[in-house]
């Protein structure tokens, strides 16, 4: 590995849990970075020792609130005038990822915004993890290092040693996602079609193919309000599944999302550490992918290849 000295790993304040933890899997300490708030809810950036000439890589999600990304972009700027040499961004969330297209008009196309700040800002490189749709990679002029919690999810499923295994998508859009873990473990697919009365709020839902006396897996890249992911789980359920799990990237869990998937009939909801997670459901579990993206850091500032760490 390259030496310690030519790289430095400094962390947002919501993602310090996980930067905390990549450092640790990178044996290197966590770079010294302040963030002073003024009282009118205005904040500054500082780096408390020297990044010049130095690989600088930035570790913040840009959930909501929109200070995890107005910090974000202090701290590129920041070390753009520090002189770093390379400025990547470690986004494991990459926020406003659900505004990708025009789907009506007059509406703003907020990831595409995103991705202009980012690059305005002086970014040289970013790595995320399972954006919400995969062109966005291409709103940048930048290198993009697009992971995916499969590398995390699949060994656990694995782990789980469950027969009559069928994998099912919450809806059409994730239909891709699912169907390529259903190729992976070479069993059924199954779709969820739903229609919205409006934003988060289900009309109805019809499964698409047969989940009677299966154990069924749902994929999704997130959770919201869990609106979707647990009507999902009741109509599996009362179609005759014998157990119904959820596995979803990135554990956004707004609202009155911890209490549904509580009362749903879910068995167990497991999500990566990219968002932390206070209000607790039991049966929700998280996967850390700290580990991952260490691996990650440590290829790029070796120049080698990432792909090879992609199970799927």
């Amino acid at each position: 590995m390259s030496d310690n000295n030519s790289f430095l790993v400094f962390s947002g304040t919501k993602t310090r849990y996980l930067a905390e933890k990549i450092c640790a899997s990178l044996n290197c300490p966590l770079g010294n970075l302040v963030v002073t708030k003024f009282s009118d809810g205005e904040f500054a950036v500082s780096y408390e020792e020297s990044i010049r000439g130095k690989n600088v890589f930035l570790v913040q999600s840009t959930f909501p609130n929109s200070d995890n990304l107005m910090e974000l972009l202090l701290m590129i700027d920041a070390a753009k005038r520090a002189s770093a040499r390379h400025i990547i961004a470690v986004i494991p969330y990459f926020g406003w990822a659900r505004q990708d297209r025009k789907d009506k008009p007059r509406v703003s196309i907020g990831a595409k915004l995103v991705a202009d700040m980012l690059s305005c800002a002086g970014i040289d490189r970013l790595i995320t993890m399972d954006l919400h749709a995969d062109q966005i990679q291409g709103f940048f002029n930048v290198p993009v290092d697009h992971l995916y919690a499969s590398g995390v999810f699949l060994p656990y499923l694995q782990s789980l040693n469950l027969d009559n295994l069928v994998i099912a998508s919450p809806d059409v859009g994730g239909s891709k996602r699912a169907n390529t873990y259903a190729k992976y473990l070479g069993c059924p697919l199954v779709l969820c079609n739903k229609t919205r009365a409006r934003a988060n709020v289900i009309e109805s839902m019809q499964i698409i193919g047969d989940v009677k006396n299966k154990n069924v897996i749902l994929i999704d890249d997130m959770v919201d309000t869990a609106g979707t992911i647990a009507k999902a789980a009741d109509v599996m359920k009362k179609e005759g599944a014998i157990s119904v799990r959820a596995m979803a990237t990135h554990c956004v869990m707004s609202g009155p999302a911890s209490d549904r998937i509580q009362d749903s009939s879910i068995e167990e909801l497991v999500f990566t550490d990219s968002i932390p997670y206070t209000n607790r459901s039991s049966k929700v579990k998280q996967l850390s992918v700290a580990d991952m993206f260490a691996e990650t850091i440590r290829r790029v500032i070796n120049n080698e290849s990432i792909s090879s760490q992609y199970l799927i």
